[in-house]
C-alpha cells in the first residue's frame, strides 16, 4: 500500500498549481515544473506517456468514466483525484480540466491545473470513492 506524501514534503506544491496538457487521447503534452515535482517523474519519462500513469488504485473507475464524459463534451471538469507518484507515495489534488479549443473552435487537447486538496475534501471523498469501489467489484 503507498503512502501519502508526508507533510514536510508536501512544500513544494501548497501554493503553486500542477499544470498537465493532454492529447485528445490523454497523452501528455505539457507538464509545468510543479507537475514534475509533485509527481515524483521527470519531463522525459512523463510526456508521451498516458496519463493515467499516475492514476492511483484506489481510484473508482467511474470518476474518470464521468470526467471523459463531460470532457469529450467540451465541458469543465471538476473533481477530487488521488494520484500516484512514482516512488509510490501519493497526493490528493483538486482538479480542473478544461478543453483547448483551435481557431475553428474542435476541441484538440485537454488542460488540467491542480492544487493541493483541503484534508476535508480528501475525508469526504475517500469515503465516497470507497463506497464507488466496492460496487465496482
Amino acid at each position: 500500500m503507498s503512502k501519502v506524501i508526508p507533510k514536510d514534503k508536501e512544500y513544494f506544491f501548497d501554493d503553486d498549481v500542477i499544470i498537465s496538457q493532454t492529447d485528445l487521447k490523454g497523452v501528455i503534452t505539457y507538464g509545468n515544473r510543479v507537475f514534475f515535482k509533485v509527481s515524483g517523474y521527470e519531463k522525459d519519462e512523463l510526456i508521451g506517456q498516458a496519463h493515467n500513469i499516475l492514476r492511483h488504485p484506489d481510484m473508482p473507475k467511474e470518476v474518470f468514466k464521468k470526467m471523459w464524459e463531460t470532457i469529450q463534451t467540451g465541458q469543465v471538469w471538476n473533481g477530487l483525484i488521488k494520484n500516484l507518484r512514482k516512488d509510490g507515495l501519493y497526493y490528493w489534488v483538486e482538479t480542473e480540466i478544461l478543453p483547448i479549443r483551435d481557431e475553428n473552435d474542435e476541441v484538440i487537447g485537454y488542460i488540467a491545473a491542480r492544487k493541493s486538496a483541503s484534508r476535508k475534501d480528501i475525508q469526504e471523498n475517500e469515503e465516497i470513492y470507497q463506497k464507488m469501489l466496492e460496487t465496482q467489484k
